[in-house]
């Protein structure tokens, strides 16, 4: 299943106008606040696929027949360009564990790059749904690597995938070694570059998210 806010029309697709904006983007502070909005609206969608119960709310002036999850999901991010979506989807999944993962690319001798896990603090998954949040699915690469090395650890129950443009060959390669996921994304573009930007994509979110880095 892949779910493309960019098909719907709703104010999540302001905010995402705005993360592409150059000029807006000079604002950190407002670049990171827009990808945690579409945090928000993409925990929204989620929530509407997942498990309730009915419980009893006691109000000033009676009982009242109400639902409840039937369990948080866990999210979990790479760091550091999903720490603003983990935000918002932790803003309306206010109850649950998160998990959180650092990759990077390294060189090889082919003139390419792959991708090294560095580090991984996550809770037990046995059986938990998992939200897999990072702005920008470019090559899918990093995506992959870092749901399988969840995944091959615990019994993951449903795995959400989320990012807020993604790229055609990304979501391809996810879809070739990640059947079962849900994607999730604000926006699908066609091309990449060399260096495996999206185009036209919005840049690199970590460096505008928090600042250029060596």
């Amino acid at each position: 299943m892949i779910f493309d806010l960019s098909k719907i029309n709703s104010i999540a697709n302001v905010f995402l106008s705005e993360i592409r904006d150059e000029n807006i983007q000079k604002d950190a502070m407002r670049f990171r606040k827009n990808l945690e909005r579409l945090g928000e609206f993409f925990a929204y969608e989620i929530s509407k696929t997942l498990t309730y119960k009915d419980c009893e709310t006691q109000t000033p002036l009676g009982i009242a027949k109400c639902k409840q999850l039937k369990e948080q999901p866990v999210l979990a991010t790479i760091m550091r360009a999903g720490l603003p979506m983990h935000k918002g989807l932790l803003n309306v999944f206010d109850g649950a564990e998160s998990a959180f993962i650092s990759a990077i690319r390294k060189s090889n001798n082919s003139g390419g790059f792959n991708i090294q896990i560095e580090h991984i603090s996550t809770p037990d998954l046995t059986e938990k749904v998992l939200i897999m949040a990072d702005p920008m699915l470019a090559t899918g690469l990093s995506m992959v690597l870092c749901c399988k090395e969840l995944t091959h650890r615990f019994p993951v129950k449903e795995l959400h995938i989320v990012a807020a443009i993604a790229s055609t060959e990304g979501i391809r390669h996810v879809r070739a070694n990640l059947p079962k996921a849900k994607i999730w994304v604000g926006a699908i573009d066609e091309e990449m570059t060399s260096k495996s930007y999206i185009v036209p994509g919005l840049g690199d979110a970590g460096d505008l998210a928090y600042g250029s880095k060596l």
